[in-house]
């Protein structure tokens, strides 16, 4: 049973439902208000309201109420506002966080895409050099050797790897400049 105290003391108890009935019609659009101070938002106001007039309903026989009625019904409008309001930035938090995970991963995965596209551009161009220029590169650029290990390897000067590699550079921007804009 609820046991209802008003500011003057008296008690009551809201044993039936007309009693309940009345409590909400004088109360509801005042809380409502109370509520939407904190919500920002109407809809929300009156949820919030409401669901806190079913659970004083629910639990009239285990409720004591010690304080006034009114004050019970602000503390509790208050505290369901203000948790709605905490519930509501966590949601905006992992809504901004899941849209950046989602864009995020969109670009890895655009620019993963552009990735193996240009390396496939330039391996056909690097395939267009001519065989000794095209061995020499790429013993160069992937096998990373120097200069010096390459002339040795191919019995020729370490200027002919220089100018062979200058070459093929030159070549590999004339290729893909416009794949590269």
């Amino acid at each position: 049973m609820i046991t209802i105290k008003k500011l003057n003391k008296e008690s009551y108890n809201i044993k039936n439902r007309n009693e309940f009935e009345n409590l909400f019609r004088n109360k509801y659009s005042e809380l409502c208000s109370y509520a939407n101070m904190f919500l920002k938002e109407i809809d929300a106001s009156e949820e919030t309201v409401q669901d806190i007039f079913v659970n004083l309903w629910e639990n009239r026989n285990k409720l004591k109420i010690r304080t006034s009625i009114n004050s019970y019904l602000y503390r509790a409008v208050r505290n369901s506002s203000l948790n709605k309001l905490k519930h509501i930035e966590i949601k905006e938090k992992y809504k901004k966080y899941n849209k950046n995970e989602l864009e995020n991963n969109f670009i890895s995965h655009e620019e993963g895409l552009e990735k193996n596209e240009l390396n496939g551009k330039i391996r056909k161009t690097i395939d267009l050099l001519p065989t000794k220029r095209r061995k020499i590169f790429i013993m160069s650029r992937y096998h990373n050797l120097k200069y010096k290990e390459i002339a040795e390897e191919e019995n020729i000067s370490i200027k002919t790897v220089e100018n062979q590699i200058g070459k093929a550079m030159k070549f590999l921007k004339k290729e893909l400049y416009n794949f590269l804009k």
